[in-house]
């Protein structure tokens, strides 16, 4: 029998999950065994699991699992560098170069077990069967424009939190905005789950949207145009070929750019395509001031979903349910390619 190990999430700041009370119930229908770890900050309670039929276990007891277990979580593992001997689904963040990915990666190698990283179960046609896409660009939007609130009132902004859903997440935005006259925002990637996520946010805000894709990128630059609006939010993840958006020099070139929300967020990587900074930022210091005179802030949480994690995970949770469910088919189909993709980045190590 399959079984599926639903792990506690241990990074801060964040409370989703990638499978609700009634896919649990599914999956158990379907005749897989469902474990749920307890968790103290899972946005879902534990008690609908229990109802749907779950083997309900101890938070973080994931390592003990049984060998045959699948384990299954969104976020980074605690890095002990402790060997993975099981087959975990997760986002790995290990493809593209990263120095914490290659650590992950050789843990993997030494326990012997599996990475199904969530960025890569991808349909035959190589799209992505399930993202947080929408929410984190939703998210980011907001984040960007709470970035420029604070500018405009000569400040830099806060901390952000979790809001039990967006109708509050607006609600707050706007006292934010009162008084001041909306910027305009361009959005590159903006055909896509992200840049839909903050068109509709910009749109709900009252921000006039610049909308890109890659019809207006494919020349591959320079991009003048994003200099002349006040946001530019990239929605774009980086990849090998992505063209540079925001090169080094814009901090001291003339510009009306005063925040950039890098809602893709993948600074380490080579292929970044902008520039003008190099780590992420967080919940408790959401923005890096990277210039001064004019100012130039870098808004770039790696987990922006979170703020919004109920509809977040309800909505991945729903997309990702259908390739859950063929689970007892690892060699084949979303699993299949996952793996082929894993086996290609281990034999690096």
């Amino acid at each position: 029998m399959t079984h599926l190990w639903v792990r506690a999430e241990q990074r801060q700041n964040e409370e989703r999950v990638g499978l609700t009370p009634a896919g649990a119930k599914a999956l158990i229908d379907a005749g897989l065994r469902v474990s749920v770890e307890q968790s103290h900050v899972r946005a879902i309670p534990i008690d609908g699991y229990a109802a749907a039929g779950c083997e309900i276990v101890p938070e973080n007891s994931w390592p003990g699992a049984p060998a045959d277990a699948i384990i299954f979580g969104l976020k980074e593992l605690p890095e002990d560098g402790t060997p993975l001997p099981h087959r975990h689904i997760m986002f790995g963040h290990a493809y593209k170069g990263q120095p914490a990915g290659r650590d992950l990666l050789k843990r993997f190698k030494a326990g012997g077990g599996t990475l199904f990283d969530l960025e890569y179960l991808v349909d035959a046609n190589g799209r992505r069967v399930a993202a947080f896409g929408y929410w984190a660009g939703y998210a980011g939007a907001a984040v960007s424009l709470q970035c420029w609130a604070a500018q405009a009132r000569g400040g830099i902004v806060g901390p952000v939190g979790v809001y039990a859903c967006s109708d509050d997440l607006r609600a707050a935005l706007t006292a934010d905005l009162a008084g001041l006259t909306p910027p305009r925002a361009i959005v590159i990637g903006a055909l896509g789950r992200v840049g839909t996520g903050a068109a509709d946010l910009c749109a709900a805000m009252g921000v006039e949207i610049t909308k890109w894709d890659m019809a207006e990128t494919a020349h591959g630059g320079p991009f003048p145009e994003i200099l002349a609006h006040e946001i530019f939010l990239n929605c774009i993840l980086a990849r090998p070929g992505t063209p540079v958006f925001v090169p080094a020099t814009a901090k001291e070139a003339p510009r009306r750019l005063r925040v950039i929300g890098d809602i893709a967020c993948d600074p380490a990587s080579d292929f970044s395509p902008i520039k003008v900074y190099d780590r992420v930022t967080d919940w408790q210091t959401p923005a890096l001031r990277v210039h001064e005179a004019p100012v130039l802030d870098v808004t770039a949480i790696d987990n922006l979903p979170s703020m919004l994690p109920v509809e977040s995970s309800q909505d991945y949770a729903a997309q990702l349910l259908p390739s859950l469910l063929g689970l007892g088919a690892l060699g084949a189909g979303v699993w299949g390619r996952a793996q082929a993709e894993f086996d290609h980045h281990i034999q690096t190590i």
